[in-house]
């Protein structure tokens, strides 16, 4: 076989290639219209759909809830001297400040102190009312609030 056989034999082989990319096999290119209907169409909606998910997963609101416990001792001002919270039962002689539906002090039983957040009165705080202003002030335990993502039972309108 000479070179020019070669030559012709890649050039016919060139030729043929090109033929099945300049006039398709339309029965072929039929048969794999699914597919391409899978890649082109479905493919997207479901990328941007995953997309939309993993977004709304990472910026929903989360739900937050912090509530301190137990008995903290109270913050001082710039003399050294306890800062008792409005509406909150403290004890002034420890320095403490009880949780919501304490009455009496750990360590000595004496009755806790509540400051009135309307007026500023001082009262015990098994009183629930203030004997200046008249506000109600119970004093209770306070309760875990916690949101969820769907309605309640029974649907959205019981909400």
């Amino acid at each position: 076989m000479t070179i020019i056989d070669q030559i012709e034999k890649l050039w016919t082989d060139f030729l043929g290639f090109l033929s099945t990319i300049i006039i398709p096999d339309w029965a072929g290119l039929i048969a794999l219209l699914p597919l391409f209907v899978l890649i082109g169409i479905v493919g997207p909606i479901l990328s941007i759909m995953l997309l939309a998910w993993l977004g709304y997963g990472v910026t929903k609101p989360r739900t937050k809830v912090s509530y301190m416990e137990g008995v903290r001792t109270a913050p001082l001002n710039h003399l050294g001297e306890p800062m008792f919270p409005a509406g909150e039962p403290y004890c002034p002689l420890d320095g403490f400040i009880y949780p919501f539906g304490t009455t009496r002090c750990d360590r000595d039983k004496t009755p806790l102190s509540v400051r009135c957040p309307k007026c500023e009165l001082v009262r015990e705080a098994s009183i629930d009312t203030c004997g200046n202003c008249g506000l109600v002030l119970k004093i209770e335990p306070r309760a875990l609030i916690v949101a969820t993502d769907v309605p309640p039972p029974g649907g959205a309108a019981l909400a």
